[in-house]
């Protein structure tokens, strides 16, 4: 079915729209309250509260999305259009994994330039026969888009090459940014024009569609949607470099599921979204989480796999079996190494020769003997360097050729015409060593498809005159800066930049035992055959389907302009609070308790001065000269600074060092909450963080009357984070049999009394408070942090200390999971909202005789 409205997808001709075998039916966009739908416009609408009511469609739907369709197409005489599925392209294999239940259409540009006139009946024919949504691009938008940005920025940097000078990648140009961000908006719109948002998957794929799911997100809040990275993601000192690099982490932190080749490369991008966005991820039963404004934004790990049943249908074409018994017969009685590469200057071309240079001027009998037979494939950019790889292979080639070639042996063979599939298995069918030396490569899966094609066949074998009941025997020398490597455990890696060590791996792999081949050969064979692509696709659509299971339980907001734009998700019964409503409830109220925190609730979080300013202070004077009120500061912060900075007001009750110690108004003494016999500990504690402190730049100590508290608020962030660990470890092991808690916070490492919280703050206030027969009908309670939860947890559970008609108001600041049930943005509205209550108290002073 093509949801949504199709009579958008280009009104393509008078005929009717081709069905997808479910009926058909015009679905409205967006829905802007939570089942109630409306045809808004997506500029005027950007910040709907939820998405499309459920659809009765039962069946899935995947919607693919990637730069080009998996199509190939060719003009034929009479002028008219062909098009053919491209076997070879991952997007049309990956759907052997997502199951015959599951429908799947395919969004994406042709490579082929469609004129303007017959864009709308090529668009209506791919609809109707391959369920392609073809995204037509003006020429020039295209150009600045891919061959711009795509090949000139992101291909580059993701593969660690920065544009130290404009003969490198060039510098940052605006306007291709730009289009980059236009292509990605055109994408999104046919996406928009497909989707069921409720029923339908979508699974972007590459670095050209990285804004893609801000998009899609802004539209449709619930949109189950996965993102999957076919390159490299380059550590965060090379990617801060990068001036939209906030843009693209926000943009893919709008997926559901991020998937990586590796966990190098997914690390990486967890450090980047540390380091730049301040965001820490947690790992829990096996699966990593970014937790991401009230989301968890899913990171999956699975390497990409080949088309094994495809390619073992080439295997078995007699052009195959013609071409392996001419190869034989070509390369009788010597030992063939092969190279299979694009011409590219990541691939590491020019290495490999300099390294068969090498193996033959270290090893004189291997001439005559072995030859490398290097495949280069077309490059797929265009400029300056893929001509300089082209000057230098051919030059190298040219030379070895000419040092160490003889009537009858060529040492290097360079192949750099266009082969067809047959023709590229036959080499590897005849090959006892695959050589890839990749400077910087997101996957390769060359090394793969070497290994099931020296698996061979029984024609194969025949040919080679090969026992079909013996063991096959292969042979891998790879790069270790490649994404296949780390599970090609059996390979020999190599740093490819080192040419001895690159030559002597050569060498290596030609003397290693037979028995040793065929061990190394069973061993990848079992893993590459198991790991096909359609078992990277099944995994990653479960992974998306957990990750998007709690969708309809939250409540979403849309917050945020242009790409800075994301959705909140939160608790159903979580909303903001009314300042007329708990103002109206104030006013009907005689026994009210007020529990305050102070920094980030009273103050602005980042502070220079974290002193109070006049205004907080004038409010809770207001505030406590109500004689219905019992107004709480519950603070971190050690009694002497507290005492001193609230000095002038005389009824405050101050809860110092998490409710360790309290005092109920100026005059009141200071008492315990917890009983702590002694504080031998800290002499245990103290050293161990002092150790700490010094091999961390930028961390400090503040040691209060029942705490001890390491902060790294400013060391380096990974740094701090990695040696806050190893402090709570190393902190929990030597005061184990303590009566102390060990607690990891928001750059801190505390270690306290057991029982120490906000909660028994709160705890001792309503007990007062019962004590002198004050039964509380209001109670008002705000906080920021993790710590404030505590209070939470005690006054929505101690229901039978207050009024059967209390009115209770947990309130958190800003919009965040909490067991709070109100919120207000920031500390500016929570002292707008104070001030109003302080209003209501002074006027209902005047008011009484």
């Amino acid at each position: 079915m093509v949801s949504r409205s199709y009579s958008n997808l280009l009104d393509l001709t008078s005929c009717d729209s081709p069905t997808f075998g479910r009926e058909k039916k015009r679905l409205p966009r967006v829905a802007t309250v939570a089942g109630v739908l409306s045809e808004l416009d997506d500029d005027n609408n950007s910040n709907s509260a939820g998405s499309d009511v459920p659809s009765s469609i039962s069946q899935d739907r995947m919607i693919i999305v990637g730069n080009q369709l998996p199509l190939r197409a060719h003009r034929k005489d009479n002028g008219t259009w062909d098009f053919t599925w491209d076997e070879d392209s991952l997007l049309l294999q990956l759907k052997d994994g997502l199951g015959e239940d599951v429908e799947v259409i395919y969004i994406g540009c042709l490579r082929e330039e469609i004129e303007p006139d017959e864009q709308d009946d090529v668009a209506q024919y791919l609809l109707d026969n391959f369920k392609c949504v073809p995204t037509f691009l003006p020429t020039e938008l295209f150009s600045k888009f891919y061959h711009g940005f795509c090949k000139q920025h992101l291909w580059p940097l993701f593969h660690y090459m920065l544009p130290l000078s404009p003969d490198l990648g060039g510098r940052f140009d605006r306007s291709l940014w730009q289009a980059y961000v236009s292509v990605n908006k055109i994408f999104a719109d046919k996406v928009m024009e497909v989707i069921s948002p409720d029923d339908d998957f979508v699974w972007v794929h590459d670095y050209h569609l990285m804004v893609l799911p801000t998009f899609l997100r802004k539209r449709f809040n619930r949109v189950r949607l996965g993102f999957f990275l076919h390159s490299p993601f380059p550590s965060s000192e090379i990617y801060r470099t990068l001036p939209v690099r906030d843009e693209l982490l926000r943009a893919l932190l709008n997926s559901d599921l991020i998937g990586f080749h590796t966990f190098d490369y997914a690390r990486h991008f967890l450090s980047c979204c540390s380091r730049m966005l301040g965001l820490s991820y947690q790992s829990k039963r096996g699966y990593i989480g970014l937790e991401y404004y009230g989301r968890t934004v899913s990171i999956k790990i699975l390497p990409v796999g080949i088309h094994i049943v495809q390619l073992q249908s080439v295997m078995n074409l007699p052009e195959t079996e013609r071409k392996v018994a001419e190869l034989k017969d070509q390369f009788k009685g010597q030992t063939v190494i092969l190279g299979v590469d694009d011409m590219d200057i990541f691939k590491g071309i020019s290495l490999k020769l300099l390294a068969m240079e090498q193996l033959l001027l270290q090893h004189p009998d291997k001439r005559g003997q072995v030859v490398l037979v290097q495949i280069a494939n077309p490059a797929r950019g265009r400029g300056k360097d893929v001509q300089e790889v082209q000057s230098e292979t051919y030059a190298t080639v040219k030379r070895i050729n000419g040092t160490f070639g003889r009537p009858g042996y060529t040492p290097v063979i360079l192949i750099d015409t266009p082969l067809q599939s047959y023709e590229r298995i036959a080499y590897y069918v005849i090959a006892e060593c695959c050589l890839v030396t990749a400077v910087r490569d997101g996957m390769n899966l060359i090394p793969y498809e070497y290994i099931i094609c020296r698996q061979g066949s029984e024609k194969l074998d025949e040919i080679l005159e090969i026992n079909s009941f013996t063991q096959k025997k292969s042979m891998l020398v790879v790069s270790e800066f490649i994404g296949c490597s780390p599970s090609l455990s059996g390979a020999i890696r190599v740093n490819p930049w080192n040419i001895d060590a690159v030559s002597e791996a050569m060498d290596t792999a030609l003397m290693v035992p037979g028995s040793e081949k065929q061990m190394r050969h069973e061993k990848h064979y079992k893993y590459v055959s198991t790991h096909d692509v359609a078992y990277w696709a099944r995994s990653f659509l479960q992974d998306l389907e957990r990750a998007c299971r709690d969708h309809l339980r939250r409540r979403c907001w849309g917050i945020g302009f242009g790409l800075g734009f994301r959705v909140i998700a939160l608790d159903p019964n979580f909303r903001k609070l009314s300042v007329e409503h708990i103002v109206s409830a104030y006013k009907r109220t005689k026994h009210r308790a007020i529990l305050l925190d102070y920094d980030g609730t009273m103050m602005q979080p980042g502070s220079i001065s974290t002193a109070p300013n006049a205004e907080a202070v004038s409010i809770l004077n207001s505030l406590c000269r109500d004689s219905k009120n019992v107004v709480f500061l519950v603070s971190g912060k050690d009694r002497k600074i507290l005492t001193e900075w609230f000095s002038s007001c005389e009824s405050l009750g101050i809860a110092a060092e998490h409710g360790f110690l309290v005092r109920t108004n100026r005059n009141a003494e200071w008492e315990t909450c917890v009983s702590v016999p002694d504080f031998d500990w800290k002499q245990i504690a103290e050293p161990v963080m002092q150790l700490y402190m010094e091999t961390t730049d930028g961390s400090n100590i503040e040691a209060k009357e029942s705490a001890l508290v390491w902060n790294y608020e400013y060391a380096d962030r990974d740094f701090g984070s990695c040696q806050a660990k190893e402090l709570l470890d190393h902190l929990e092991s030597v005061l184990a049999n303590e009566p102390v808690s060990v607690k990891s916070s928001s750059h801190i490492v505390e270690v306290k009394p057991q029982g120490v919280n906000k909660g028994i703050a709160a705890e001792h206030l309503l007990l007062t408070m019962q004590q002198k027969g004050v039964i509380p009908d209001f109670v008002l309670c705000i906080g920021d942090d993790r710590s404030d939860e505590d209070m939470f947890e005690v006054i929505t559970s101690a229901k039978a200390s207050f009024s059967p008609v209390a009115e209770v108001f947990p309130c958190t600041v800003g919009q965040k999971p909490s067991k709070a049930k109100y919120y207000l943005e920031d500390p500016s509205e929570i002292l707008r909202m104070l001030q109003g209550l302080a209003n209501a108290s002074e006027q209902s002073a005047r008011s009484s005789p």
